[in-house]
């Protein structure tokens, strides 16, 4: 990010230079740092093994549970902190929505997989919010964008749902389709051992490399706005550390409770669930609200400087989160009650 905003102050000519080429209206390169990005994450999914896991109900109770979080309760507290914290900057502020509305798919495995959660489970829902995004992104756009946000006002650019819906498809469903056809033809072409020990190894740094080519990317496009207007940068931190905080901690909180208090014979939440449905729910796809906010506003909007501002929270707030996890993974007592109630008949 350092070296990106460098690149873009000093260098002349950057932002012309990436214009040379564009996709949907979106620079190439930064079109295609978006989506390689994602591509080795959904290749690793193991679609195949989705019948079975699907045909147990424990796996539509975190479904629900997930879809209450990621599609009711994140985009309105995203707003409401949105508001609450940048009621005089319309045009941050629709940025900071668009940040809310994009559900992670691609970085919460990451953290799943360090806080030493289900993975299992989390691919799944990486799965359904995959296609919820595709489905719901640009309704929910219109709706909170220029109804709720109050977008929809003269003089200010409208959020077209033809517009996001193309932007959700490209920088969504390719990589989606890239990471399926890339999985089973690996798989079909060699052997399953192959693809996990030899091939996914070498493949996955992609998405790391792609992460960091973007991140430089879209900070030298946005190096000069960015340090010629450090006041809203700043202001837009705020409510970003409050959503990644609110929605985590909430999340967390919540399936500790319902460990505790539990009665299925059958273990339903624990410790990996609430990994699971925390990151989940305090993490953005923020990948695809910069890919719409360039596509919708222009690279060089306060929009798109907004969504690009994401990263720069998530990445230290959620790996602080991360840690935190961890510990209340070895201090809280994650036994039910009835289990607890169990133990202590045997032991007397």
């Amino acid at each position: 990010m350092v070296i990106g905003v460098l690149i873009g102050e000093f260098v002349s000519g950057v932002q012309d230079a990436f214009d040379t080429a564009t996709f949907n209206g979106v620079s190439a390169p930064i079109a295609i740092g978006l989506i390689i990005m994602m591509w080795p994450i959904l290749t690793k999914v193991q679609y195949e093994a989705l019948p079975t896991v699907f045909s147990s109900s424990r796996i539509w109770i975190q479904i629900a549970m997930s879809f209450v979080l990621n599609w009711i309760i994140g985009p309105l507290v995203m707003l409401g902190v949105a508001w609450a914290t940048l009621p005089d900057l319309p045009t941050y502020r629709a940025g900071v929505i668009m940040v809310g509305l994009a559900r992670c798919i691609a970085m919460v495995m990451i953290w799943n997989q360090l806080a030493r959660g289900d993975a299992d489970y989390c691919a799944i829902l990486v799965i359904i919010n995959s296609v919820l995004q595709i489905i719901l992104y640009s309704p929910y756009a219109v709706l909170f964008i220029n109804i709720l946000g109050g977008q929809s006002q003269a003089g200010t650019i409208h959020v077209a749902y033809g517009d996001v819906a193309i932007s959700v498809l490209i920088y969504l469903g390719i990589p989606l389709v890239a990471g399926v056809v890339t999985r089973y033809t690996v798989i079909y072409l060699v052997d399953r051992k192959f693809f996990n020990d030899r091939f996914l190894p070498a493949f996955s740094p992609l998405a790391l490399l792609g992460l960091l080519y973007t991140i430089i990317v879209m900070f030298a496009y946005q190096g000069h706005h960015i340090v010629h207007n450090l006041g809203p940068v700043f202001r837009v931190f705020v409510p970003m550390i409050l959503y990644f905080v609110i929605m985590w901690s909430s999340a967390f909180a919540l399936v500790y409770y319902l460990t505790k208090h539990e009665k299925r014979e059958e273990r339903l939440w624990g410790y990996e669930m609430a990994v699971v449905q925390s990151f989940t729910a305090g993490s953005n796809n923020f990948e695809l609200a910069i890919a719409v906010a360039i596509a919708v506003y222009g690279v060089g909007s306060d929009q798109a400087l907004a969504a690009t501002i994401g990263p720069l929270v998530e990445v230290p707030v959620l790996l602080a989160l991360t840690w935190l996890a961890l510990l209340l993974g070895r201090w809280l007592n994650w036994d039910s009650a009835d289990k607890e109630a169990e133990l202590e008949s045997q032991k007397n």
